[in-house]
């Protein structure tokens, strides 16, 4: 599981104690014939300044350097901020020896020995390079390592929950309700028109066959779409009959891109039933595609007002956010809004 921000802050202040706690102990005990004051203020001073200065870097690499869309300006972000990082560890380390010299506790030759060494401006350079590289490193490595996880949990995510959103728009799109009312307004129409009752059984059985062949699928292509959004509109027709008008401008560049599959025909429903159904006088859905250089607009247009109420498809309408969400991330929007007695809903897909 992906670890929260509070945890992630935690175990960060966890590795900078044991990380430089460490690294000065090992110095220390390496040091071990110099006074015990002087051991104890350069254990407690170098694990100060390692945290201070590296938790500046961190900063600075969590504020201005993008490791999800990473380029050449992010490595000369690094390296001019890892550089400066080493400058300020040296400075920091130098300003150390000068203040313990100036205001600390006696010294003995052991230690004037040791603090001879801050005024060797190679050695000082050379240490804080080596220091801080071995640092940035390891937290580069470190969050390799937790966005490869992120990334694994999101695909995990993404096939888990793109199922179980096909199966909430089966349920959302070709409900029992719809079947029940197609099959009895079919009945009725025997008595009428046996031909056309016919054609609207074949029409319903593709609607069938389409919704139960595309739930393993991610993208179909929109003329494919289209056609079972024509089967719907003919049989949403029985019923309402003259009420409802249907327009469709189609852009031909549009008909083989592939989207999502049953994502327009959710929209006719959703105009449908809780548009032009609820108006006495009918009204009219319009259907346009618009293929531009980097995206794919769908608009469905419908008379009627705005109303998500507790019967409305509200279910459809979060499943539709939700797969353009997992499979486009931010690339891909849907808005849904009411402008001069009309609905409108805008779907935006990106083309790459």
């Amino acid at each position: 599981m992906q670890l929260s921000i509070k945890k992630r802050n935690l175990i960060f202040w966890m590795l900078q104690l044991a990380g430089w706690g460490f690294l000065n102990i090992v110095s220390v005990f390496i040091l071990k014939e110099l006074s015990f004051e002087f051991l104890i203020f350069s254990l407690v001073g170098g694990v100060l300044i390692g945290i201070f200065t590296t938790t500046l870097l961190r900063l600075y690499l969590k504020r201005n350097v993008l490791f999800e869309n990473f380029g050449f300006k992010e490595i000369i972000k690094i390296v001019i901020s890892y550089l400066v990082t080493s400058a300020i560890y040296g400075a920091s380390n130098i300003a150390f020896g000068y203040f313990y010299i100036k205001f600390g506790p006696a010294l003995t030759e052991d230690d004037l020995g040791i603090l001879k060494n801050y005024d060797k401006i190679g050695l000082i350079v050379f240490n804080a390079l080596f220091i801080i590289f071995v640092w940035l490193v390891c937290y580069l490595i470190i969050k390799l390592l937790l966005k490869f996880n992120a990334d694994r949990i999101e695909r995990l995510e993404l096939n888990s929950t793109l199922k179980q959103a096909q199966l909430n728009t089966l349920k959302g799109q070709i409900n029992p309700h719809f079947m029940f009312n197609s099959l009895n307004n079919i009945r009725g129409l025997m008595l009428e028109d046996v031909e056309k009752s016919r054609d609207m059984l074949t029409k319903l059985s593709e609607m069938l066959r389409y919704s139960l062949t595309k739930t393993d699928v991610n993208a179909i292509v929109l003329e494919e779409e289209l056609e079972m959004v024509d089967n719907y509109i003919e049989l949403a027709k029985i019923q309402l009959e003259q009420r409802l008008k249907y327009v469709k401008k189609i852009d031909p560049k549009s008909l083989l891109i592939p989207i999502p599959p049953m994502i327009i025909q959710l929209l006719i429903e959703n105009a449908t039933k809780h548009g032009i159904s609820n108006l006495k006088a009918g009204g009219v859905i319009t259907l346009k595609t618009e293929a531009k250089q980097k995206e794919l607009i769908i608009q469905v247009r419908n008379s009627g007002r705005l109303q998500l109420d507790k019967n409305s498809t509200q279910l459809g309408l979060s499943n539709i956010r939700q797969r353009l969400r997992l499979l486009y991330g931010d690339k891909a929007s849907f808005s849904l809004e009411e402008a001069d007695n009309e609905v409108i809903a805008n779907i935006k897909i990106p083309l790459s």
